[in-house]
């Protein structure tokens, strides 16, 4: 015989409550990460989720890159990423509302990713599929993200 459930056992049938609480999405300014985090958003504005936008900055060799130090290029970088999202919920305040956080972690793409996934105890990430034709060789940060099989994993075009 089934068990049947009512609301005077105290088990009751949540409408909305399923799904994912903590979205996690890459940005690096590149337009499909810019493409992923649009995408995301919309997710977590549907799913009452939290929108974790990370950017990994690379640590690269010791020097310089074009005569500027790393750390602060990716800072200038992590700083224009935050300035176009806000730009973007500005203009959207309303409309839509996503709770979201910017969080920035060190390290190459995929670790950074992984990182950020396990810290902010992510239910799903979503990245933008790669612009660099190296990637289809050795794989990209989507792919490896994919096969670890830790999260569903969305990769935007």
């Amino acid at each position: 015989m089934e068990e049947q459930h009512s609301a005077r056992s105290g088990h009751q049938f949540e409408r909305g409550t399923d799904g994912p609480k903590v979205i996690v999405v890459g940005v690096d300014g590149s337009d499909s990460s810019l493409r992923a985090a649009a995408y995301a958003a919309g997710l977590a504005r549907r799913q009452h989720a939290l929108l974790a936008l990370v950017y990994v900055q690379p640590v690269m060799a010791a020097g310089a890159a074009f005569g500027a130090p790393v750390a602060e290029t990716t800072d200038q970088i992590a700083e224009d990423l935050i300035a176009q999202i806000r730009e973007g919920t500005e203009q959207v305040k309303g409309i839509f509302d996503v709770r979201w956080e910017f969080h920035t972690f060190r390290g190459d793409p995929y670790a950074g990713m992984v990182k950020a996934a396990d810290e902010l105890k992510a239910d799903a990430v979503v990245v933008g599929a790669s612009e660099q034709a190296g990637h289809r060789i050795i794989g990209s940060v989507a792919i490896r993200l994919v096969k670890a099989g830790r999260w569903p994993v969305t990769v935007v075009p």
